[in-house]
Formats: structure tokens, sequence, C-alpha cells
């Protein structure tokens, strides 16, 4: 009889488990310290697109770029459509940024003037215009993806924030916040 040394494990059964290991390591590291959530806009700076939107309500009037510039004031646009789920769950958030004085107009994207005035009934009217954008090439323009998103535009009409998603509560202050860095 030879005594013989056992063999032991190769590679080949340690390689699963020391990746699976870095895999568990890269999950609670991203756990720990997430990504920044604020999405660079490449349209922040710039000056809002040349549009003129007709009414999407027949409650407030159209929409277009020359109104940005009148008054020389901060104001938000906003991005929005009935069929829009988080659009009615920011609409607490506008309505309370209106309550403070905050001038709110609105794009409605690809929507009916009937579906509008059904969704402001329900949820409330922050906007002071309402322009309506069936194709969505203002939306576009702005570099707006989806909706809601929120824009600061200062009295000039440039671009100064974007805000990605609906607005909740803990956001009113970064938006105020954002409203007075564009004076």
């Amino acid at each position: 009889m030879s005594s013989a040394a056992p063999k032991r494990p190769g590679l080949a059964v340690w390689l699963p488990l020391g990746l699976f290991v870095g895999f568990l390591a890269l999950v609670i590291v991203g756990l720990y310290w997430p990504a920044d959530r604020e999405v660079a806009s490449a349209f922040i700076g710039k000056p809002l697109p040349v549009f003129d939107l007709p009414p999407a309500s027949d409650e407030r009037p159209g929409l277009a770029t020359a109104q940005f510039r009148e008054g020389g004031k901060p104001r938000l646009l906003n991005v929005f459509a009935s069929w829009c789920v988080p659009c009615a769950v920011e609409s607490p958030q506008l309505a309370a940024l209106a309550q403070q004085g905050v001038e709110i107009d609105g794009v409605a994207i690809r929507d009916r003037k009937e579906d509008v005035a059904r969704f402001l009934r329900q949820y409330g009217n922050p906007f002071k215009r309402i322009g309506k954008d069936d194709l969505s090439q203002v939306q576009l323009a702005i570099g707006s993806s989806g909706v809601p998103e929120t824009f600061v535009v200062d009295g000039k009409g440039i671009i100064r924030y974007q805000h990605i998603g609906d607005i909740r509560p803990e956001d009113v202050s970064l938006i105020l916040r954002k409203l007075q860095e564009a004076q």
C-alpha cells in the first residue's frame, strides 16, 4: 500500500465562491454608499427652445417661450400628463409651492383637453398657464424624457435646474432653494 496524499480541491471549486463573495461585497458597498441620484442635464444653463403652445385647458391660457422672460422672476415649468400616476402623486407638492408664491407653468403631454380638465378638477390646478404638447416636441426639446419632470427657469428664460420624477414632500425645500438660486 502506498500512502498518497489526498488531493486538494482545485481552482474550479474556489472560483464560484470567490465570485460570489466579490458580488456580495459590491452589493454591500452600493447599499452603504449609493451613487449620486442627481442627473446632470445637458440643458442646464441653456435657454428654453422657442415654442408657442395652444392651451391644454379652457381654464388657463397656452404657453410660449417669451412668457418666461416676462417679469424677470424665476418659475417652474412642470411637464405632466393626465394619465400619469406620479403626476397625481406630486400634485399636493405643486399646490404647496403655488401657495408659497411660486409661479408654475405646465406642459401637458399627449393629452386631450377634457382629460386635462378632469385631472385638474380632481388634483387641483397650481398652473398659471398650460400648453398642449401633442407630439412631445417641446418635451424633447427641453431634455425631458418622461413625466413628470420639473424645470426651474430663471427670469431670462434659462433652464437652471431639472427635477426628474415626481416632486415629493422632501423635495419641496430643494425646489425652493433652486428657485432662490435662480434669482
